[in-house]
């Protein structure tokens, strides 16, 4: 039931983003868009090419990358290193929400193509990334509630049966006949504390995607419609780098939630597809779509501030704070310090980035 919300969720984003762009109103141009010596529309298409299979390829690469070195030991979920990785991967998405995603927001949403009343007299970016952030702590919550209690009701039959439950993804409880008192007790605590985190790797990983995969498509339709050779030649490389790291991250979410592999597989085509998709979409949409009409301004620049909401919530609470605060680091110091070092140097690198995208 979770799963299916969430993805009639980010259907209903990519549903809202065509129909807004497509209306006769995406068609008026803003008057203050000049003439620009870059502009070379043949030029940009093959640009738009190339960048649609290099950033298919860079997304491929780093969402599967946790998953294909899990059979290396340095790499291992129960390794100090893969710690290390995971905080330097959640400091990017961070970064990408604070400094990629918001303010893009912020520059859309007081646009001079836009009007004065009520788009220049009120943050409506801050206010959107604020219940964005709510909201996603609201979904977070109940699809948390919900994904437990099915799980429970799949464990319980599991643990009735002699065999032990049969071949259920959460991973059923084995039933030690042999085992009474203390150590059956003992072994059922440990069982539900492990299902419990199951549970809320899964929601995270699935509120993770979709926020990332609603910003994807935004980034690849803004590059998609531009003819901008001066602007796409930078934006190659820097999405090239940014897919790849913020893959990265959402691919050590895909494996700590111990999917089966068909789950995996749709998890890493969605988010490998989104930013080609959006590129392609954007192309396709090039004779009618301005990036400068208010219509697409506003639309582009409200889901990116919802967007921003999400991954800093995200970022914050279900990657970082639940990290930093299990009995793992705060029992070691040491590798709290190396895990905030890698924190900060994901979150710079991501801000040094902004530079050019």
């Amino acid at each position: 039931m979770a799963i299916t919300s969430l993805t009639l969720f980010k259907m209903t984003f990519v549903f809202f983003i065509l129909f807004t762009l497509l209306t006769p109103k995406a068609m008026a141009d803003c008057e203050a868009q000049s003439a620009n010596t870059c502009n070379n529309k043949e030029k940009a298409l093959s640009l738009k090419v190339i960048a649609i299979f290099t950033i298919l390829v860079s997304s491929i690469i780093g969402v599967t990358l946790p998953l294909v070195t899990r059979s290396i030991p340095a790499l291992s979920p129960e390794n100090d290193l893969f710690i290390i990785v995971k905080c330097f991967a959640a400091g990017i998405i961070l970064g990408t929400g604070f400094m990629h995603v918001l303010p893009d927001s912020f520059d859309m949403l007081w646009s001079d193509c836009l009007k004065e009343k009520p788009w220049h007299e009120f943050p409506f970016s801050g206010l959107v990334a604020m219940f964005s952030a709510l909201i996603t702590m609201m979904v977070d919550s109940l699809a948390t509630s919900v994904y437990t209690k099915r799980s429970k009701t799949e464990i319980i039959p599991a643990e009735s049966s002699p065999a032990g439950g049969g071949d259920q993804e959460m991973g059923g409880v084995v039933n030690f006949g042999h085992f009474h008192g203390h150590h059956h007790h003992h072994h059922e605590n440990n069982t539900e504390g492990q299902e419990s985190q199951l549970v809320r790797y899964r929601v995270v990983a699935m509120v993770l995607e979709l926020g990332i995969v609603v910003h994807s498509v935004v980034i690849g339709l803004g590059v998609g419609a531009s003819n901008n050779t001066c602007t796409i030649k930078g934006l190659i490389a820097a999405l090239c780098f940014h897919q790849m790291f913020e893959g990265m991250g959402l691919g050590g979410s895909i494996l700590q939630a111990q999917y089966k592999f068909l789950k995996k597989t749709i998890m890493v085509f969605f988010f490998s597809v989104t930013t080609p998709f959006g590129i392609a979409l954007g192309i396709a949409l090039s004779t009618t779509y301005r990036e400068n009409s208010p219509s697409a301004l506003i639309t582009v620049g409200l889901l990116n501030a919802s967007s921003a909401g999400l991954l800093i919530y995200m970022a914050l609470v279900d990657l970082l704070s639940a990290d930093f605060m299990s009995p793992r680091l705060q029992g070691s110091v040491k590798l709290q310090l190396k895990s905030y070092l890698a924190v900060f140097l994901g979150a710079g690198g991501m801000s040094l980035m902004a530079k050019w995208a």
